[in-house]
């Protein structure tokens, strides 16, 4: 899978050192294009057992461009991010899959900014992948890759210049980190250590074979949400995925809270602290964000295509604060431009500590939806040529509805929306709705579903 996300396969099959080489070949070719010295590539990986020989290999495929080389290690993507602006990088490679399971591995790519190139960029990495389109220096010009140790120190830091540590730590908090055994322990448990919280660490060990399925979805975070019901006095669970950028949150008696309300809570810490800001949500994300916004004189939120680089836009933009994704991403923008599970686990607890009340009683009181999310394989459907065709009739269907098309058809009617569009990093067409009940959800996705010929 190619696309403005990164690149990511199975180990072995569609994800081999040679693919990687490519890949860094085709980005490290395209950075040097706009450089007149050699630029400066850092590389970092979420600890998978298949992430040392695709790190090697990226790291040569630089180097082969005439890139300098810096590689952090095992670290969060978003310490990757973090470190490209710390280090005045021209950009970075993340070895990484993200949520998917062990069998995955990918490539992403960061610019000098630390975040996805923009899509006209990725569009001309991927092209020049595709071509073999690349432009060597001569052996003696290679470098041997460098090292940095200080990445994941620097990256806290910077997490904690940006909350009240005096009011956290006043707290006292007793927080359970489950962290995969992949990238975000380290980092994880040093941000919580120095807001004075006791830290309960679950697979907390880089081994690098993951503990449990790596999507933090309910499903698979059924031990950390028995750990905190069967022993008590917790403040909340955290629960990272293997390279650190989406945080899931359990609540102090053991209830998964859901990865909608991690934005949600963020943005609700920001705007009791900065006032009425402006924030920035991709179409995929619920509308406790807006109704959350509503409650604060000035505040607004704009939405954006699905997609990192494309929230970051939208927030850059509009000078937003904070910005992020349904899917547990909390983008900080005095922290970096990338998604960040120890950011938003700072701005969790500062919410929790200022609140003075249980995290539970604060998710009680927040605007509550039912969201329903279904995905259908491409061949089902014809593959990629018959998705054009599906989201016209669906924006043909609901032709006097509020709609917007800047990532496949997102419809909002009074009582809720529904959202059909392509992944960008599976080969599948994803469908979700959102309303007040699960059944009014449901309802909702089964009428777009048969309106665009999908269902």
């Amino acid at each position: 899978m190619l696309s403005v996300s990164g690149a990511r396969g199975l180990i072995g099959k569609s994800m081999t050192p040679e693919v990687a080489a490519n890949i860094a070949s085709a980005f490290g070719t395209e950075v040097r294009s706009g450089s007149e010295s050699p630029p400066t590539i850092l590389i970092g990986n979420d600890g998978r057992s298949s992430g040392p020989e695709l790190v090697e290999a990226a790291a040569n495929g630089l180097a082969s461009t005439g890139c300098s080389v810096i590689d952090l290690g095992i670290v969060t993507t978003p310490t990757v991010g973090v470190m490209t602006s710390e280090l005045g990088a021209q950009g970075a490679i993340v070895v990484t899959a993200s949520h998917n399971p062990i069998e995955w591995n990918g490539i992403k790519c960061l610019d000098a900014n630390g975040l996805a190139p923009p899509p006209e960029e990725a569009s001309r990495i991927i092209d020049r992948f595709k071509r073999l389109d690349f432009e060597f220096v001569p052996d003696e010009e290679r470098t041997t890759p460098g090292t940095d140790t200080t990445s994941t120190r620097v990256h806290v830091e910077r997490v904690l210049s940006i909350v009240d540590r005096d009011l956290i730590r006043s707290a006292g908090f007793t927080v359970v980190l489950d962290s995969v055994n992949a990238s975000g322990g380290p980092g994880g448990r040093m941000l919580l250590e120095a807001l004075g919280c006791t830290v309960e660490h679950l697979n907390g060990e880089q081994t690098g074979v993951f503990a449990h399925p790596p999507e933090p979805t309910a499903e698979n975070l059924v031990d950390l949400a028995g750990h905190i019901g069967r022993n008590g006095g917790c403040a909340c669970g955290f629960a990272q995925d293997p390279d650190a950028d989406r945080l899931a949150i359990i609540d102090e008696n053991g209830r998964y809270i859901g990865e909608e309300f991690t934005l949600a809570l963020a943005a609700l810490r920001t705007l009791r602290k900065h006032g009425g800001v402006p924030l920035a949500a991709n179409l995929s994300t619920s509308r406790m964000i807006d109704d959350i916004a509503s409650g604060f004189e000035g505040a607004s939120v704009l939405r954006t295509a699905v997609g990192e680089a494309n929230v970051v836009a939208g927030m850059r933009a509009t000078n937003a604060p904070l910005g992020g994704e349904g899917n547990g991403g909390v983008i900080v923008a005095e922290v970096g431009w990338v998604r960040d599970s120890i950011a938003a686990m700072a701005l969790v607890l500062e919410l929790i500590a200022g609140e003075g009340r249980p995290l539970s009683r604060i998710v009680d009181d927040l605007p509550r939806y039912a969201m329903v999310k279904r995905k259908l394989d491409l061949s089902r459907i014809g593959g990629r040529d018959a998705i054009q065709p599906a989201l016209d009739r669906l924006r043909e269907h609901y032709g006097d509805a509020r709609i917007n098309d800047a990532d496949g058809v997102r419809i909002d009617l009074d009582e809720g929306w529904v959202h059909l569009r392509a992944s960008n990093t599976e080969p599948i067409i994803r469908l979700i709705s959102e309303s007040e009940t699960t059944d009014a959800a449901e309802a909702l996705a089964d009428q777009a579903a048969t309106a665009s010929g999908i269902g």
